[in-house]
């Protein structure tokens, strides 16, 4: 047998993903994933293989490490991934849902994920050489868990922070 996650096949124990009772091997670094921060350490990267795994229980365990992933890979692929609607809602049954902050815009509305935001001023993007010019609508906004000002989302292809003070909610 092998980590249904990393494929690692050293210290498997077998879990229960819950809410459902579907059961999956682990490795410790897995395991240890599901109860303590994620950092951003190479094990990680099997996640880009596991979201794709035609095992939902794998699915729902790969979705929810890269939602708690702090990378911003880790966004990108969540991006591009695909759950069957009934994995999707099995995936965030096991997320806490209670904000730590709330991001507002530059008038004091509320942003979620998924929103889209204009920015209100030209802001120089820094490392990337261009200039986001104001009047740009900005599509799926990310929201930065540990900080209620910033936001991700695509400018010109690059995905960039945003600093909430300088966009209005669409």
């Amino acid at each position: 047998m092998s980590c249904a996650v990393c494929g690692a096949t050293e210290q498997l124990e077998t879990i229960t993903v819950a809410p459902r009772e579907d059961e999956v091997q682990l490795c410790a670094t897995c395991r240890d994933g599901l109860t303590s921060d994620l950092q951003d350490i190479p094990h990680w990267r099997c996640l880009n293989e596991a979201i794709w795994s035609t095992e939902p229980a794998v699915q729902v365990l790969a979705w929810r490490f890269l939602n708690r992933l702090p990378a911003a890979w880790a966004r990108d692929l969540l991006d591009i991934a695909y759950l069957e609607p009934e994995v999707l809602t099995w995936a965030e049954a096991g997320l806490e849902q209670v904000p730590d902050v709330i991001h507002r815009d530059s008038n004091g509305a509320v942003l979620a994920a998924g929103d889209t935001v204009v920015l209100i001023k030209d802001l120089p993007v820094k490392g990337a050489g261009f200039t986001a010019k104001r009047g740009t609508a900005v599509r799926n906004i990310s929201l930065v868990a540990d900080n209620e000002t910033h936001i991700e989302g695509r400018v010109e292809g690059q995905r960039i922070v945003i600093l909430t003070q300088f966009v209005k909610k669409s």
